[in-house]
């Protein structure tokens, strides 16, 4: 048997172990949250944002599913409601990438609900399939996976209620931006430390890093700059989030109890979407479970600023 047909076949016995794990219900001492708490999750009209908002509906949250086409929101709630009676499940348009929208959005929640417990940042685009690695749409790209996943974070964290269990951001990321990955990794290996060292990590310097791919991308030098050479603008933006992560995770970490804030992001493998042309080998329903479970179960253990896969810690 080759390593890539065991690596399959590992994942697959993984993936059995995930469905049979999601099918258990939390114990009443596990359930911290009712309907009173309110989980949002961007980019959650179709895909794993969709399945995400669905299954933490069905565990009995209060779910904001957001997008940024409002026909296509509604649809989206009104297709959740039909398939299990009782979700309590609300929309607003949001776009990720719009601060206007975002401040609309935030004094919509504040109104509404008074604040949010969970946000599942979960909007995000890809250009690129199969082996195509056009940077054509870089900047939107960063925009939206990175950007926008930091915006949102920023403008939601004076909305996060206080709890004893804490609140939680939970960031849809990727193997792909992961620092020291083995096949895409960056070339500057300074630059590489710099992003994995937390003593080292700074805004300034994840925004100067992204800035200088897209200026190399301007002026068609990015293939010579040592980016990663899989989904070259999409690995860029997920190592970004990663980044992030880990910095808000640190900075967060210095709130009293009650008021904390844990963060971290997931890798939900290769799904069958329309961001994968629906090539991947991983339903949405696998796929979002270790979104949910971080949204849901690690409060007490105080995990904070770690990257996951299939409900397992991975190196960033």
């Amino acid at each position: 048997m080759t390593n890539k047909e065991k690596a399959r076949e590992r994942r697959e016995k993984r993936m059995q172990e995930i469905s049979l794990l999601r099918t258990i219900p939390y114990s009443d001492h596990q359930r911290w949250w009712s309907s009173d708490n309110v989980a949002v999750v961007t980019g959650s009209n179709r895909g794993i944002g969709l399945e995400i908002a669905r299954q933490l509906a069905s565990h009995g949250l209060t779910v904001v599913l957001t997008a940024r086409n409002v026909n296509a929101g509604v649809e989206a709630v009104t297709s959740l409601r039909h398939q299990e009676e009782g979700l309590k499940v609300d929309f607003h348009q949001l776009d990720v990438t719009d601060s206007s929208s975002i401040k609309e959005f935030g004094c919509w929640i504040k109104q509404t609900f008074g604040g949010l417990d969970i946000l599942v940042n979960n909007a995000g685009v890809n250009y690129n399939l199969g082996s195509d690695n056009s940077v054509e749409f870089a900047e939107t790209v960063v925009s939206t996976n990175y950007h926008g996943t930091k915006n949102m974070i920023k403008a939601m964290i004076p909305l996060m209620r206080p709890s004893p269990q804490g609140a939680r951001i939970v960031n849809v990321s990727s193997r792909l931006g992961r620092v020291y990955g083995r096949r895409n990794r960056l070339a500057n290996v300074e630059l590489r430390d710099q992003l994995s060292n937390p003593d080292s990590l700074t805004e300034e310097l994840i925004d100067r890093t992204v800035s200088t791919f897209i200026d190399q991308v301007k002026d068609g030098t990015w293939e010579s700059g040592g980016w990663p050479q899989t989904f070259t603008d999409y690995s860029m933006s997920k190592l970004a989030v990663n980044a992030y992560t880990r910095m808000m995770a640190k900075e967060l970490s210095t709130r009293q109890e009650g008021e904390k804030i844990y963060v971290n992001s997931f890798c939900p493998g290769w799904v069958k979407t329309a961001m994968t042309g629906f090539a991947g080998n991983m339903s949405p329903e696998d796929a979002a479970d270790t979104g949910v479970w971080l949204s849901l179960v690690l409060s007490q253990e105080a995990v904070t600023g770690k990257f996951f896969a299939e409900r397992r810690e991975i190196n960033f």
